[in-house]
């Protein structure tokens, strides 16, 4: 278990994490999102011990992760997969580390046959590998000591489709064997389909530590895109009903505060064409841009004005 108690670092005047608390609990893959710059990575080093926090405790089953001993066999971690040494072999490379945690060099080949890195991928030179490539061997490095904990930061980056369906169901059967997964990741559609947990953060500080349910379930209300002919008119009859609706085009809408099924029946009932009529789900990503509107450090045009928006909208709701 994963426990971090009002964690907080500083670099001279920038504060990169902010009074932090939160807890990753086995048996679970836990997501860790926020926004760049948010400080998920520093805060995964402080884990580590690779960075000495200002203030606050981050610990892994009750220790801080330096008083263990043979740190591989309690916990495993893939941060940076470019940090190997390149003229090293991905065999030789996980040889050097298994020595010095004192683990059976037989468990060598355990993880790079698990990683899909045998026959000549496991005695190239890893400065020849691909990001991909990469990435399996950081994991096979995590895997190494069998750790109860485990942590990863981006590993999906650099990985082809099958790649990514692979570690997918890696993660959901090392938490279905009791581990604790912790998992930082900037791919909303991926967490959502292999998160259970998340923990948001933003701008250093918690957003969230809740399942992916609740927390896709604080984005706005499903809303109904409409296409039709008769926009105009359309809109007129919804708003009369109650709803809520904006344009996306000259036969587009969106509307909200109503059910796709009321829509159809208001249709037929005044005579109008619907050339489309789809339910928009609340998801993780929306969800995701609503509520680190405000610590999102740097913005685009229409994204900035739009991710602003729509944490206002949501703020001004829950008042």
């Amino acid at each position: 278990m994963i426990e971090v108690e009002h964690l907080t670092k500083r670099y001279g005047p920038t504060t990169a994490v902010r009074d932090l608390s939160f807890t990753v609990r086995p048996g679970h893959v836990t997501g860790f999102l926020g926004p760049n710059g948010a400080g998920k990575t520093t805060t995964l080093r402080m884990l580590l011990g690779l960075v000495a926090p200002s203030g606050g405790t981050a610990t892994v089953d009750g220790h801080s992760f330096r008083h263990h001993p043979r740190g591989l066999r309690h916990v495993g971690a893939l941060l940076d997969a470019h940090d190997v040494h390149g003229g090293r072999s991905a065999r030789a490379h996980l040889r050097a580390l298994a020595r010095s945690n004192r683990i059976p060099a037989g468990r060598v080949d355990e993880v790079l046959a698990e990683v899909g890195l045998t026959g000549t991928a496991a005695r190239r030179r890893v400065g020849t590998y691909s990001l991909g490539m990469r990435q399996r061997l950081g994991i096979a490095g995590a895997l190494l000591g069998e750790p109860p904990v485990l942590l990863f930061d981006e590993p999906l980056n650099g990985l082809d489709p099958e790649g990514v369906l692979w570690v997918r169901e890696l993660f959901r059967r090392l938490a279905g064997e009791g581990r604790t997964v912790f998992v930082s990741s900037h791919l909303m559609s991926e967490m959502e389909h292999t998160a259970d947990q998340l923990v948001v953060i933003g701008r250093g500080e918690l957003i969230a530590a809740e399942s992916l349910t609740e927390f896709a379930a604080r984005g706005t209300a499903p809303t109904v895109t409409v296409r039709t002919p008769d926009a105009g008119a359309l809109t007129m009859v919804l708003t009369a009903a109650g709803a809520e609706v904006s344009t996306y085009d000259e036969e587009t809408l969106r509307v909200s505060g109503v059910s796709a099924g009321r829509v159809g029946e208001l249709a037929f009932e005044h005579r109008f064409l619907l050339r489309e009529l789809t339910t928009q789900a609340a998801s993780l990503e929306r969800a995701f841009m609503e509520l680190t509107a405000d610590s999102v450090e740097y913005l685009a045009g229409a994204d900035a004005g739009e991710a602003r928006g729509a944490g206002a909208e949501l703020r001004e709701v829950r008042r």
